[in-house]
C-alpha cells in the first residue's frame, strides 16, 4: 500500500477546503463570519445549551467561543444566562432576534449546499457515507 492513503488523505481535504470556503462565501455575504453561523446553526431550533455542549457541538475552541459569543451578543442576536443549579455554568440561546435570523438565513446557506450534490443520487450518498464511517472508525481505533 505504501503511501497510498496519502492520496486519498489529500483529497479529502482538498474537498473539506473547497465546501468551506464555499459555504464560508455565501454565510459571509448574509453578514456573518464561519464561526457565527456554525453557532447560530447549531443553536437554531433548540431552547439553548451549555457553553460546553456548544463547543463540542460546534468544534470551535474554548477560546474562539467566547470572542463569537460576545460579538453576537453584541449583535443581539444570543442571550447567555447563568445556570440555576450551577452558577459556573453557562447557558446559551437565540434571542428572538437571532431565532428570525437562524429562520431567516438557515433555508438559504442549506439550500445553496445542496446545489453542491445536486448530481448525487440516493446510491452515491450511501456509498460516500459508508466510506466517511469506516474511515472515521478507523481512525476513531487509532485514538483509542
Amino acid at each position: 500500500m505504501g503511501e497510498r492513503f496519502l492520496r486519498s488523505v489529500r483529497l479529502l481535504a482538498e474537498c473539506m477546503q473547497t465546501f468551506e470556503r464555499t459555504s464560508a462565501q455565501h454565510v459571509r455575504q448574509l453578514g456573518f463570519t464561519h464561526s457565527q453561523f456554525d453557532i447560530i446553526a447549531t443553536l437554531g431550533n433548540t431552547p439553548g445549551m451549555t457553553c460546553k455542549d456548544l463547543g463540542d457541538k460546534t468544534l470551535i475552541t474554548k477560546g474562539t467561543l467566547t470572542g463569537v459569543l460576545d460579538r453576537l451578543e453584541q449583535k443581539g442576536l444570543i442571550e447567555r444566562e447563568r445556570g440555576c443549579d450551577d452558577r459556573r455554568q453557562l447557558f446559551v440561546k437565540l434571542s428572538s432576534e437571532g431565532n428570525a435570523i437562524f429562520q431567516e438565513i438557515f433555508p438559504q446557506v442549506i439550500n445553496k449546499g445542496k446545489k453542491n450534490f445536486s448530481d448525487y443520487t440516493d446510491t452515491d450518498f450511501d456509498v460516500l457515507e459508508g466510506a466517511l464511517q469506516k474511515l472515521k472508525e478507523s481512525l476513531n481505533r487509532a485514538v483509542d
